[in-house]
């Protein structure tokens, strides 16, 4: 395993950077000022929403891409790069269909906030951690004076048991994408993490060869396809264990930090 090419770092945040806790270890803020120094680029790419990714990696949002919304937007030193909405005449489409469905939670994700329907307290404490800025509404229908990305619906038991079997008819018209183990995300055809990658690699000149990425769920299937070095967390669902070339550690363990200290070892004595 030859890591003296990689250019590029790229990783999923929940279930992969994150610890079981949401959160960033010190050890990572140490590796990347080192990855720095040898010009690699690092990408944060993420079900969530921009404003909790930027949060999470405050002290450095600024010197990295963040990848939102799976795919749905690419932001580089507070400039949006590129932006894959969801139409309001598809959300129309899609909100009676989720109506249908028992015990799910539906969050519209737009550009300048989230939108809810429920006062639920319990299910309001955890989108807190992925979703920095939301709105509780009367009815999401009507909601219109935003830019969206994706609908994402939770459960509390299992997304892919009780809610993507209702929902994998659209597959033909939309992404859907069991992004964790109770979230399903609803957005454009176009919108992937995949995708958001190529872009970034394009405007950076750099190929898959010389790309790393980390994941754990399904989300981020398409973005592993796009580079040589494509890790999967050892708590990762198995859809990504078969993708992944390469596997790590658990995101308890640091898994991604692990890799990153191997990487920084050959760059120093190459």
């Amino acid at each position: 395993m030859d890591l003296s090419k990689v250019r590029l770092v790229v990783t999923d945040m929940d279930g992969t950077l994150l610890n079981g806790n949401s959160q960033v270890s010190k050890n990572f803020f140490r590796l990347f000022s080192q990855l720095k120094k040898y010009n690699i680029h690092f990408v944060a790419a993420s079900g969530r929403q921009l404003h909790s990714i930027a949060n999470k990696l405050r002290s450095i949002q600024d010197e990295i891409f963040i990848v939102a919304e799976n795919g749905g937007i690419v932001i580089y030193e507070e400039q949006e790069l590129l932006s894959v909405n969801l139409s309001q005449r598809k959300i129309q489409e899609l909100l009676p269909l989720i109506k249908n469905l028992d015990n799910v939670y539906t969050v519209l994700c737009g550009k300048n906030s989230a939108y809810i329907e429920t006062k639920n307290e319990h299910f309001i404490s955890i989108l807190n951690e992925y979703y920095s800025k939301y709105e509780i509404v009367d009815d999401l229908a009507m909601v219109k004076d935003d830019e969206f990305f994706k609908i994402a619906i939770y459960h509390f038991e299992c997304s892919e048991k009780f809610i993507y079997p209702a929902m994998v008819h659209l597959e033909d018209k939309f992404q859907i994408k069991v992004s964790g183990e109770n979230w399903l995300d609803i957005s454009s055809p176009h919108a992937n993490k995949g995708n958001a990658l190529r872009f970034v690699q394009n405007k950076l000149g750099i190929s898959k060869e010389e790309t790393m990425v980390f994941g754990d769920y399904n989300n981020d299937l398409e973005m592993l396809e796009e580079a040589y070095f494509s890790f999967s967390m050892d708590n990762a669902h198995s859809n990504v264990k078969k993708i992944a070339r390469f596997n790590t550690k658990s995101n308890e363990e640091q898994g991604v930090e692990f890799i990153l200290e191997k990487l920084l070892k050959i760059k120093e004595l190459s």
